[in-house]
């Protein structure tokens, strides 16, 4: 009898743990320890969790002393796989096809560069493809950023640079933040007075002439152990400052669709909504590069306010050999 409490105690226990795991917005705690990063990696803890089931019931078939309850475990992991495919599936795979270019379109491109591994030729090769007018860098310095800047030139797609350093000696790189913007886009000037990011910075950049979008290039802190508060108060940062209209907001942003706030439009942060949950592309994975699409976490995103028409979103897995342990990112937009 002690057993049989024991082992349904311990199946309750289980459960409600994974219940949390993969539904932590139910009780609140998308942002708490441990749970923050696991839910972002819904994809490779499914894949985990039913080779986990599949183990538990092939020593059930050979051990009938434990095979209830190891049959019993294995119905929560499948339950639990369950529920994360049914997110999943709900934010979208992005198997859709773009629809047919616009010539009025603007193209925002986002790629943490990780400490300027990916060099500048790479960088302006994949803007220059991709058309894009936009080019939201973290982690990249401003001296690699101008070299790209300047191929880009070279192939007749003039760009401003702006970068934010909070590392001037440039011994962390990844203390580094650029953003490109086309000449066509027009002139524009970094606001200092909504602040930023606290560990790495984010750029608010707004049009000299008054025309045109704001462009935010962003990066807050991953919640790694010892960061959770600073992650938590950079993600409030963004939910204030993606507000108004005509906003553009980018990058690595260091969360997924559970980190973010519930808007009059959907899923985003502030008045901003999310281009990949709009488009279907929401569970399409940017980080690590080491995995498959489908199992990493999709943390890299472009952010706009309801004013701006999302066309397509695309995460791009042609630059998975190029240095960097993230995926570039590609929005359409109609401001």
């Amino acid at each position: 009898m002690i057993r049989r409490f024991a082992a349904a105690a311990l199946l309750l226990g289980v459960g409600a743990v994974l219940l949390v795991i993969a539904w932590p917005s139910l009780f609140g705690l998308a942002g708490a320890p441990v749970i923050a990063q696991l839910v972002s990696l819904r994809g490779l803890t499914s894949l985990v969790a039913i080779l986990v089931a599949i183990s538990l019931l092939i020593i059930a078939a050979v051990w009938a002393g434990g095979r209830r309850f190891l049959a019993g475990l294995a119905v929560i992991a499948l339950g639990f796989t369950a529920i994360n495919l049914a997110v999943l599936s709900s934010r979208g795979f992005g198997s859709d096809a773009p629809p047919a270019p616009a010539d009025d379109e603007l193209v925002v491109l986002a790629w943490n560069t990780l400490g300027d591994a990916t060099g500048s030729d790479a960088i302006a090769a994949l803007a220059i493809a991709e058309q894009a007018d936009i080019v939201v860098l973290p982690e990249t310095t401003e001296e690699t950023a101008v070299a790209a800047a300047e191929s880009m030139r070279a192939n007749d797609r003039p760009m401003w640079v702006h970068t934010l350093e909070f590392d001037p000696e440039l011994e962390l790189k990844a203390r580094s933040t650029s953003v490109l913007i086309s000449v066509e886009v027009g002139e524009y000037a970094r606001d200092d007075s909504v602040g930023s990011t606290t560990v790495l910075p984010s750029i608010v950049l707004r049009p000299i002439s008054g025309d045109g979008p704001t462009i935010i290039g962003v990066h807050p802190i991953s919640p790694v152990p010892g960061e959770l508060e600073n992650w938590r108060a950079d993600l409030a940062w963004l939910d204030g400052v993606c507000e108004g209209e005509r906003v553009i907001m980018a990058g690595d942003l260091n969360a997924t669709a559970d980190h973010f706030t519930v808007t009059d439009s959907g899923l985003g942060l502030g008045s901003c909504v999310d281009a990949a949950l709009e488009t279907g592309d929401g569970a399409v994975g940017t980080w690590p590069t080491r995995l498959p699409p489908l199992l990493g976490a999709p943390i890299d995103h472009v952010l706009v306010t309801p004013d701006i028409e999302i066309r397509s979103f695309r995460v791009i897995t042609s630059e998975d050999g190029a240095g960097s342990d993230h995926r570039p990112v590609v929005a359409r937009l109609l401001p």
